[in-house]
């Protein structure tokens, strides 16, 4: 068997986050969780063993979502990529190679089963 997937949850919106966070532990996964993208790449730095980003597109702090992404591709090209927003509506031409994108509100499992995918 392999070892659980670790995936890190960026969500600017506490309740949003803590409801996706518990339900990808729940799932099997690892989850780490940051309220920003400035806190994301600190995590991802101290982290090696993270696999997938889940990030919101739309937070505070000194990038978005969709720039987080295009950093996380540049610095940790292995890292797969999944972002979501309830604002906006994303083409896969505004994400990095191998992104996968789900509109809000997304289904946890959803979300499971893409970083799943993605790693296999």
């Amino acid at each position: 068997m392999s070892p659980p997937i670790s995936i890190l949850v960026v969500e600017d919106e506490f309740l949003v986050r803590m409801d996706i966070v518990d339900r990808l532990a729940e799932l099997g996964f690892v989850v780490l969780e940051a309220s920003n993208a400035d806190e994301a790449v600190v995590i991802l730095s101290e982290n090696p063993e993270l696999r997938v980003i889940f990030t919101d597109i739309d937070m505070p702090g000194s990038m978005d979502g969709l720039k987080l992404a295009r950093a996380v591709r540049e610095r940790w090209p292995p890292i797969k990529i999944i972002v979501t927003s309830g604002h906006r509506t994303v083409s896969e031409e505004d994400l990095p190679s191998e992104s996968r994108f789900f509109p809000k509100p997304y289904r946890a499992s959803e979300v499971a089963q893409a970083a799943t995918e993605m790693m296999s």
